[in-house]
Order: C-alpha cells, then structure tokens, then sequence
C-alpha cells in the first residue's frame, strides 16, 4: 500500500511539473514583439512595414491605423491611474463633440468609478489595458483571460457599458500567442500610428509641445496614442482637436472604423 501511494504521489508530481514545464516552455519559445512605427510625415501615412510583425498583427486582426484614404482620426487614452487630468480632458471632448477609448487598467477600474461611468454616459468607449499591466509575452494563457475578464467584468458591474471588445496591450508588447489567446476572447488588439512620449509627468514641456508632437503626425486613418496623466495634453486638447478639424479631419470612435 505504501508503494502504490508513493507511486500516486509521484505520478502526480511528475504531472503537474509537466503542466508547469510545458507552459514554461511556450511562454520560452514565445518570440516577444515590442510596437514601433515609422511616424507619418506631411500627412502621410505612418508604416509598419519595416517592424517585423506586421504579418503577425494582420494575422490576428489587429490594427495600428484605420482607412488611410479617409480624413478621419480616432482618439485614445491609455488610463493607468488618475492624475488629476481626466475630468478636464472629457470636459474639452464634450464640449468639440469628439468621442474617444479610454483603455483601463485593474487599479483605475478599483478607483475611479465616477470617471468611468461619466466616459460612458458621454458617449465614449472603455478599452481593456489588462488588469495587472503584465508583459502578456510572460505569462500563461489562463493568465491571460484571468487578467482581461476582471477588467471587462468590473466595468461592466461599474457602468453601462456591458461589452468590450478592444484590447490594448500594456506597453505595447505582444506576441503570436497572447494575440491569439485574446482574439479568441473577442477582442481587437488596437495599436496606434501617432504618440509621443508624454506618460512622463516629471517631463511635461507645456501645451505647444504636446500640440506640435500631435499635430506634426497627424495622417488620414490614424490613432491617436495618448496618456491622459500629461498635464500639456489635457492643456492642449481643444487646440489639437481644431487644429485637426482645420485640416478638414474627422474624429471617429474606434467601432465606427472602416479598415
């Protein structure tokens, strides 16, 4: 009896250090991508054709730009926690009449409620930014799902939107495999084709300085990346937004994209 339990036992084991060893090999063998583009110029389109992953986004469905015969832009907001800034950004959106995405994180869906449930009753989306802001290259599949559910199941709970289907990957890095997983899941994994560096707040250079970096890109189709922890973007909104709409664009809300 003694033997047959020690054999269950390392049966077992030998089991679960098999389930272990293969997800510790598939994240191994998961070649990492980090998001780069080619910034647009004059108006024209931005490029991901020299990056190495272009056929693996398309692979996937996922999108860094939209129709780039088309003078439309679409705005977004990565929203990792509240830096005082977010009120007044949705103040200026409300009053240009331009929707946006404002992907979230665990920590913002646990702490800013109202926010929230103000993006959605003035019209705009609420993205998935994982729960966790993990390397979703570096863990399991099952993590996966765990980290993207708990977000979409929260603002569910907290707002009226009950549906979310575009994904932004922290830090912008993604892999064959955790596409995959999270297009299975429903979810359009959403790049962009304009940014700057402005997540920075001990580096904010004023308003004209994040109007420059945005206006100077801007390109037909494009989506726009932007943190709205930066004191110069909330200052400098409005004026990117007219700026915009003197050059004859469009702002559109990422589900209404022709691609």
């Amino acid at each position: 009896m003694r033997i047959m339990n020690a054999i269950i036992k390392l049966t077992v084991f030998l089991t679960l250090l098999a389930g272990c060893s293969a997800v510790a090999a598939a994240v191994a063998n998961d070649s990492p991508y980090h998001f780069g583009f080619k910034k647009s110029r004059n108006g024209l389109p931005a490029s991901i054709d020299e990056e190495g992953f272009k056929e693996v986004l398309s692979k996937h469905g996922a999108i860094f730009m939209a129709d780039s015969s088309k003078k439309e832009l679409y705005l977004t907001f990565d929203n990792g926690y509240e830096n005082g800034y977010t009120a007044k950004i949705l103040d200026v959106l409300k009053e240009k009449g331009v929707p946006a995405v404002f992907f979230v994180t665990g920590h913002y869906v646990q702490t800013q409620s109202e926010l929230m449930q103000r993006m959605v009753r003035e019209g705009h989306l609420i993205g998935n930014h994982s729960w966790s802001h993990p390397d979703m290259t570096q863990i399991s599949d099952d993590r996966i799902v765990n980290e993207l559910n708990r977000v979409k199941e929260q603002v569910s709970l907290l707002t009226e939107q009950k549906e979310m289907n575009l994904l932004r990957p922290p830090r912008g890095i993604f892999s064959d495999r955790s596409l995959a997983v999270s297009r299975k899941l429903g979810y359009t994994n959403v790049f962009w084709s304009i940014a700057y560096v402005d997540w920075d707040v001990k580096q904010q250079r004023g308003w004209k300085y994040a109007h420059d970096k945005v206006v100077s890109q801007l390109h037909p189709g494009a989506i726009i990346l932007l943190h709205s922890i930066s004191k110069d973007n909330a200052d400098a909104m409005g004026s990117i937004i007219d700026a915009a709409k003197e050059q004859g664009y469009e702002f559109k809300r990422l589900d209404q994209r022709q691609s």
